[in-house]
């Protein structure tokens, strides 16, 4: 039973070879149609000149006119038609049988066919027109050679007649060749396929990890695309591991401190002699496990911009959004008596990603208090700029050094010569999530000529709600 089953299956899935052949047997139907077509079309026009009963008409009439006596020229005629009708039976391309009438110089009627059954044929008002017998339409020649008049009636030839005839005279001759041009084509696939089904097995038998280039030499013009996006997949794979792993190891480092930090805290902690050491114990401790929570958060959000889809964009007004992510921030201004201020639209409806945009605004703002002057003032403008939307943050605190602001986006990367604690990871939380949304990220001055600035550009892809 099994292999029944597994001929089945293997029938029923999708072949290259079976498309091959489906694709020569529609094409051997597209070759069928044409010629048919073309036939049809030399058929038409052969109907506008001179036809074949024209021409058969014009050799029988110039026949008789040699003939002097009346009983020749009957025998002659009645031979004619039975010769003509069993010859048209036989080969069956034309319907119906030719109708003969043979007149005397005075109109009496020296041979009819059969088939007549005692009715004249009609005069045409020319040589050739049609006519109506039996409610069937009929060509009528009409031809004059010497004493003779000689009429003919042929059955007018249909489309449907035609096409059948034709169609069955072509098939035999198509269907002779397919076998042929089908085994051609089988091997022709299966030796195609053959380079393919080596590149298969040879990537089949790697090792998982091995992501090395694939080390195929590719004869074959078609195969060296395929052979070159693998290489180019592979080498992304590469960078994206060797990415993880300095990440995974600089993560293990940076969160490595705090722990220490807790760990012996907590020992002081729990072995101070007086109210003073367990208190200072306390705010290390305590100190520690911040830092420990926000690099965990950054870390978090970091892995799910790396990671994660883009959300659903979702229809807000920045403006007002914007006001209140200050808000929010205004308390840890204020520790700081640091002053937020806000240049922006009353009014700016878009569609964004909400999440990532939140990503870049709360680590640009946080950064800008965290790292700003005590006392002094961070600035947040928002523009439409020309169909983009462009975010500047900018605080008059200590600045960036130049020799530094080409590494401020880098995971775990801080500058020297500050105090406050940090991960090293809201700029590039910054960057990443900018560039899921397609925008960019740069830094400007900061204000007054002091401290540094932040330049986001994101584009607008949805038209302002009206």
């Amino acid at each position: 039973m099994k292999r029944p089953n597994r001929l089945i299956a293997s029938l029923s899935e999708p072949s290259l070879l079976r498309r091959g052949v489906g694709s020569v047997l529609l094409a051997f139907c597209v070759v069928w149609t044409v010629l048919l077509g073309y036939l049809y079309l030399q058929f038409r026009q052969a109907s506008g000149a001179e036809s074949g009963l024209q021409k058969f008409g014009n050799a029988l009439t110039l026949s008789l006119a040699g003939m002097a006596d009346t009983p020749s020229a009957a025998a002659a005629m009645a031979a004619t038609d039975q010769w003509v009708n069993i010859r048209r039976k036989e080969i069956g391309r034309l319907p119906g049988v030719l109708l003969f009438e043979l007149l005397a110089p005075d109109g009496q009627r020296l041979y009819a066919s059969p088939a007549l059954q005692g009715r004249l044929l009609d005069s045409p008002p020319q040589p050739l027109a049609e006519t109506s017998l039996d409610g069937q339409p009929h060509h009528v020649y009409e031809g004059r050679g010497g004493r003779w008049t000689l009429r003919i009636a042929e059955p007018v030839r249909s489309t449907a007649n035609f096409l059948g005839y034709n169609g069955r005279w072509l098939l035999p001759y198509l269907l002779l060749a397919l076998p042929f041009i089908l085994l051609a084509v089988w091997l022709s696939v299966r030796n195609s396929l053959r380079p393919l089904q080596q590149l298969a097995d040879r990537i089949a038998r790697r090792h998982p990890g091995d992501l090395q280039p694939v080390g195929f030499e590719a004869g074959y013009r078609e195969l060296q695309p395929l052979v070159q996006a693998l290489d180019a997949l592979l080498q992304r794979l590469r960078d994206k591991l060797a990415h993880e792993r300095s990440f995974v190891h600089d993560a293990a480092h940076e969160i490595r401190t705090p722990l220490a930090v807790i760990n012996a805290q907590a020992h002081v902690l729990a072995h101070a002699p007086d109210a003073a050491q367990r208190e200072q114990a306390q705010q290390h401790l305590d100190q520690a496990i911040a830092r420990s929570s926000h690099l965990a958060r950054q870390l978090l959000s970091l892995a799910t911009l790396d990671a994660a889809p883009a959300a659903q964009p979702r229809e807000l007004d920045l403006a007002q959004w914007l006001r209140q992510l200050l808000a929010q921030a205004a308390p840890a201004a204020m520790a700081r008596r640091i002053e937020l201020s806000l240049d922006a639209p009353d009014r700016l409806r878009r569609t964004a990603d909400l999440p990532a945009l939140e990503s870049i605004l709360h680590n640009l703002v946080d950064n800008a208090v965290r790292y700003g002057r005590a006392g002094g003032c961070v600035a947040l403008t928002l523009r439409d700029d020309e169909g983009r939307i462009s975010l500047k943050v900018q605080d008059d605190g200590p600045g960036i050094a130049p020799a530094e602001q080409a590494r401020v986006f880098e995971r775990f990367h801080r500058g020297a010569g500050h105090e406050a604690p940090g991960s090293g990871l809201g700029l590039a939380i910054v960057r990443q999530a900018a560039a899921r949304m397609g925008g960019t990220v740069s830094i400007i001055e900061g204000l007054d000529g002091q401290g540094v600035g932040f330049f986001v550009s994101l584009p607008d892809h949805q038209h302002p709600v009206r």
